[in-house]
């Protein structure tokens, strides 16, 4: 286990959505305006018509993904959280219909129906990145990014 310190927080924000907007474009645009290099997505609701989640289907190889998309169909959004590294959000959401709940990683073609309400809160001084898992292209590993904190 690796653990990262942040003392001070930073900005709170609320951000809506509403009809037509796509999350995670959405989502991009807005940490690119506001310069949030570091923070977290603490909470996410609202309702879509278009989502596209990913999920991992094989414990040994994390190159198998599976991916669920939904098209004109009434959606709840029930979560939305993630971590916002180097100003890149990786994140995931919970979404169901009146039958059952999925949850999975958050992926483009996500559209509101209604209206999307997020909280983000920016950590500064925080540091952090991503990084490859591994650099051998075959190992499956190498497909997953890691949170690790910036060289200075």
């Amino acid at each position: 286990m690796n653990y990262f310190e942040n003392k001070p927080l930073g900005r709170t924000f609320a951000v809506r959505l509403d009809k037509g907007d796509d999350v995670l474009s959405c989502i991009n645009d807005f940490i690119h305006k506001e310069k949030i290099e570091d923070g977290v997505v603490v909470s996410g609701i609202g309702t879509l018509d278009q989502c596209v989640l990913h999920f991992v289907t094989h414990i040994d190889d994390a190159s198998k993904m599976y991916f669920r998309e939904w098209n004109d169909t009434a959606l709840e959004v029930a979560s939305i959280q993630g971590i916002i590294a180097d100003g890149t959000p990786h994140l995931h959401m919970v979404v169901s219909d009146e039958n059952t709940a999925w949850g999975g990683h958050l992926e483009p073609g996500c559209r509101t129906l209604f209206l999307c309400e997020i909280i983000i809160v920016e950590m500064p001084h925080f540091n952090l990145t991503r990084t490859n898992k591994s650099d051998d292209i075959n190992n499956p590993d190498h497909l997953i990014r890691q949170l690790t904190p910036k060289t200075i």
